[in-house]
């Protein structure tokens, strides 16, 4: 699916598939955490059952005012206790499937929100 960015002064997801995305035109097929300020940050998971706490308290250290996470093919929630650090910040996150997460974060990264997409890429096998 092509996505259109509304701003081009920000890092913006241009497409998505099965497993991979394309940040500013460049194909990555690895989960992946993007910014609005230009963060772009690899996050070691293949599985939604790969997910720990350290993964979400990476999320908390980039300082973004929202995290949109990208949770796979369909949508899974984290456990509430994985988000201590997200909290102590009062840095918001939302949930939805990858495919979405990739939509939402276009549309707040070009109203000039700092913003983080996390997105997990699942592959196949």
């Amino acid at each position: 699916m092509k996505l259109q960015p509304d701003k081009s002064d920000v890092q913006t997801i241009n497409g998505h598939g099965p497993g991979w995305v394309a940040v500013n035109g460049e194909k990555i097929n690895r989960s992946v955490i993007i910014g609005s300020r230009g963060e772009r940050v690899d996050w070691p998971c293949n599985r939604f059952e790969d997910l720990t706490p350290a993964h979400f308290e990476q999320l908390a250290t980039l300082g973004a005012e929202l995290v949109i996470f990208g949770s796979g093919s369909r949508i899974r929630f984290p456990h509430p206790s994985w988000l201590q650090h997200l909290m102590a910040r009062r840095t918001g996150l939302e949930t939805m499937d990858t495919p979405a997460a990739c939509r939402t974060y276009n549309i707040l990264a070009g109203e000039g929100r700092h913003v983080l997409a996390a997105l997990l890429l699942e592959q196949a096998g």
